[in-house]
């Protein structure tokens, strides 16, 4: 495939994958989310503010961290294509370190399921950078630390709060200027919100080390399907 053909069929995907963005989600997730908004609003104010400054902690550390799982030597001369297939090689190991996590958190029951959440997070936090890195931007500088947390906030957003993110990412050169400040407690709730269900059943002594694996997979499955499709957008269009 030449390279025109190439990179001509990868918009076309990201460009429905876009429309996709548009669309509302399934009624379960929708019922789901619902639910999960009713039993936010029954949590104290000060529960909030604790579990949200856990989160910004969390994302920080993995924003400002320059330790890399696994370590990358990214080549300038690379092709859209070639870049494409080191990013879904990174996807790959990033899966397989996310399943074995998530397997052995899962297996422990609860305290280790609860161990889970920052390492799953610092696992898609990494794998974040090296894609940036991969498509030739530079993750040192503010601007494409922020753009690496608006794919992320974008892959666990709601319908309600996916089209304001969507907006922000695909007109990025203007919004870059102006960013605001970050509202943590909504990220942490829709980040919350959107693993709840299947990483509770990881809580399960036993039978959690399966659901645990299963789940990071699917987690970074959907993490890795928004980033390459949005940097395609951001790099084709």
């Amino acid at each position: 495939m030449s390279e025109s053909t190439y990179e001509q069929k990868a918009l076309n995907e990201a460009q429905r994958f876009q429309r996709s963005l548009q669309k509302k989600s399934s009624i379960v997730k929708r019922t789901s989310k619902s639910i999960q908004s009713k039993i936010n609003n029954r949590v104290p104010e000060k529960v909030h503010r604790v579990v949200t400054e856990s989160v910004k902690k969390m994302i920080e550390l993995a924003l400002t961290s320059s330790n890399y799982i696994h370590p990358i030597d990214v080549q300038t001369d690379w092709i859209f294509e070639e870049k494409e297939n080191q990013v879904n090689q990174r996807l790959k190991q990033y899966k397989k370190t996310a399943m074995l996590e998530g397997a052995g958190t899962g297996a422990g029951g609860i305290f280790l399921g609860i161990a889970d959440f920052p390492l799953l997070l610092s696992i898609k936090m990494k794998f974040l950078f090296d894609t940036a890195r991969i498509y030739g931007y530079d993750v040192d500088k503010y601007e494409e630390r922020m753009y690496v947390l608006h794919i992320f906030m974008l892959a666990f957003s709601s319908d309600e709060k996916r089209g304001d993110v969507l907006t922000t990412l695909i007109d990025w050169e203007k919004e870059k200027d102006v960013l605001k400040e970050v509202d943590w407690k909504m990220l942490q709730l829709e980040y919350r919100d959107s693993i709840d269900f299947v990483k509770m059943m990881q809580l399960i002594p036993g039978f959690g080390a399966i659901v645990g694996a299963f789940a990071n997979r699917k987690l970074l499955d959907q993490l890795g399907d928004t980033a390459i499709q949005i940097y395609r957008l951001r790099i084709l269009s």
